[in-house]
């Protein structure tokens, strides 16, 4: 799975084992779930384009790069509002799109139920950003979505992985790449990442 980039980093090692631990607070969950969006949006970004630009020193003119690029942010919604404002901070001026998918516990499926994307969304690289890639049905939905909006460049950053969603997913969108922290052993019978960190979302928010 060539498009599959895992991000190894010893930073990123430690503050995953404090996500995992069921006794992490939601305070202290909530900002290692920050920090590490903070370290892997680098990797993210590290090939997008830029122009040259001059800029006026204290000494004197000199030539400089800038982004040539427009970001989107797609935070899936809810869990990825946790990782909204680290890559704010990283890219102050991106826009923001927003997706909506409910789990439907009884199937285990996302639903979709909201979207908001900027009015030259399709001009934009989207990065969907969501902290857990499962079973990468509402990875293949947010990205068809996009698709269907004219998005043609398009990402996705996610902290903990599951094998069988990672490859149902390159089946499909194979020029996608996927950017991720760990990729775990399995889906359990219910579709939860083992071992990965419980639910996200409700960890976030205290739910």
């Amino acid at each position: 799975m060539q498009n599959i980039k895992l991000i190894s980093h010893p930073l990123i090692e430690h503050k995953l084992a404090i996500l995992r631990d069921v006794k992490t607070e939601p305070f202290q969950f909530r900002m290692v779930v920050d920090e590490i969006s903070h370290l892997m949006i680098f990797e993210a970004t590290r090939d997008l384009s830029l122009r040259e630009v001059e800029v006026q020193t204290p000494v004197a003119k000199t030539k400089a790069k800038k982004l040539a690029t427009k970001i989107m942010i797609c935070p899936i919604l809810r869990a990825a509002l946790g990782m909204l404002d680290s890559v704010f901070t990283i890219i102050p001026d991106a826009s923001v799109g927003f997706l909506g998918f409910q789990r439907n516990e009884a199937t285990a499926q996302a639903e979709f139920f909201y979207a908001k994307l900027p009015p030259d969304a399709s001009a934009r690289t989207a990065i969907i950003i969501d902290p857990m890639f499962a079973t990468g049905g509402t990875a293949i939905d947010a990205v068809k979505f996009l698709r269907e909006k004219g998005v043609k460049n398009i990402k996705f950053i996610s902290i903990i992985a599951a094998p069988e969603g990672l490859k149902r997913f390159s089946e499909i969108y194979p020029d996608v790449e996927v950017y991720t922290a760990a990729i775990d052993e399995k889906l359990n019978e219910k579709n939860y990442i083992v071992p990965g960190l419980g639910d996200a979302g409700d960890r976030v928010f205290n739910t």
